[in-house]
């Protein structure tokens, strides 16, 4: 399997986390629970939310759209890579931390949360080997 192809695949990945991703206010009852907060508190709550969200669009549109050019490797493609892979990265390290056990109160939940994380693991090498892997590869 190449490197574009891997890139695609990551592109899609990041869409059916989207997907998953939107559940999450509803599931955490984040009106309710925010509500108790200052209402800047809760804005800038719901910003940073936004700014995750359009990361990730971003990062998969770009992965769908320029897959070649980033497995051609160029400085500018190791640099996008290398941020994607920071950024997943990061996030991986993050399941670790969350304690999400109360919330799991489903098969489907449980499957969905460690699928969640495989995926995250997933992007992370993908981008990772694209921005620093061999660039004879």
């Amino acid at each position: 399997m190449t490197l574009s192809i891997l890139i695609t695949l990551a592109g899609l990945a990041q869409l059916w986390i989207l997907i998953a991703s939107a559940i999450v206010p509803s599931r955490l009852r984040w009106r309710q629970v925010l509500a108790t907060l200052p209402r800047l508190h809760r804005q800038m709550y719901w910003v940073y939310g936004g700014y995750v969200v359009l990361c990730i669009i971003a990062f998969a549109v770009i992965s769908l759209a320029c897959a070649d050019e980033l497995a051609g490797r160029s400085p500018l493609a190791r640099g996008v890579c290398l941020f994607i892979a920071v950024f997943w990265g990061i996030r991986v390290l993050l399941q670790a931390v969350f304690d999400v056990r109360e919330h799991l109160t489903s098969p489907w939940l449980r499957v969905g949360y460690h699928t969640l994380t495989v995926l995250f693991v997933f992007l992370t090498f993908v981008y990772g080997y694209a921005a620093l892997g061999d660039a004879g590869a």
